[in-house]
């Protein structure tokens, strides 16, 4: 038994690291954690055993799982500043759920190595946003689109994002502030659209791996429960440290820092990716 607790506490002290990170940065960027998450889970879950073979999905649909929490944490922060717009996520919520199933049934049908592709691009695409926002200054409207475009906008966001592992939120800030959406309330409302994408994803991908074989210890089809109640465990905690920072500091200068790291994983995501 205490050769056990030696063996597994490294293992479960990266994840609970790794569970504060995310939460931190959902609650001060609006987003998910995934991008934390999901590099993360490429470095511990090979620790629980497992193929190579199934490790993206797992990590990916670990990471869904975990947005659930720490959305939901991060938005009841905001929420509690008045920085959530309920009615926008009563209308996306609709089309950003069809959009998960959407990239769920897509993940179902491509190999790890090609979601670790995917994810990589999607994670360089978002360090050139946090690096060099180009959009920042630009302003496409007085409020968001609705009818057609508000159906293209949801249902992508959800479907790239249930591919990605993430929670959406830099995508949806980046339209809300186009349309005329203060950043306090955008990063809010952001964290409330993780939990609506993070939750028919999630399922999915448990209700796709299950029966797969070559899953790391403690899988429930590709979310793998140990990681996600670990990395929760500290999420749910230090995401309202983030909401607290985005609302009293200017994270100007941590979002140059966040688009570095996030240009070295993707890096690294695409060449294991080309390289499985």
């Amino acid at each position: 038994m205490i050769d056990q607790i030696i063996e597994w506490a490294p293992i479960i002290g990266l994840m609970l690291g790794a569970g504060v990170l995310a939460g931190f940065a959902a609650g001060l960027f609006g987003i998910g954690g995934g991008f934390v998450v999901v590099p993360a889970l490429f470095v511990m879950l090979p620790l629980l055993g497992g193929s190579e073979a199934e490790l993206a999905h797992v990590a990916i649909g670990t990471s869904l799982a975990t947005i659930v929490v720490t959305s939901l944490r991060s938005m009841q922060a905001h929420a509690r500043r008045g920085a959530v717009d309920f009615v926008l996520l009563k209308q996306w919520a609709p089309y950003i759920v069809v959009g998960s199933i959407a990239g769920v049934l897509f993940a179902s049908l491509v190999s790890s190595s090609v979601l670790a592709i995917i994810f990589g691009v999607g994670v360089i695409l978002m360090a050139i946003h946090f690096l060099y926002p180009i959009l920042k200054s630009m302003k496409l409207g007085e409020d968001i689109p609705a009818g057609g475009g508000r159906m293209a906008i949801a249902t992508g966001l959800g479907a790239s994002s249930s591919l990605l592992g993430i929670g959406g939120g830099t995508v949806a800030i980046i339209v809300m502030t186009l349309y005329g959406r203060s950043i306090h309330r955008a990063i809010g409302t952001a964290s409330g659209i993780g939990v609506i994408i993070a939750v028919p994803s999630a399922i999915g991908y448990a209700i796709i791996g299950l029966g797969v074989h070559g899953l790391p210890v403690g899988s429930l089809g590709y979310v793998n429960v140990i990681a996600a109640l670990s990395i929760v465990a500290m999420s749910s905690f230090s995401a309202p440290w983030g909401a607290a920072a985005a609302h009293h500091l200017n994270p100007e200068w941590m979002k140059r820092i966040f688009g570095v790291y996030l240009l070295f994983i993707g890096a690294i995501m695409i060449r294991n990716g080309l390289t499985a």
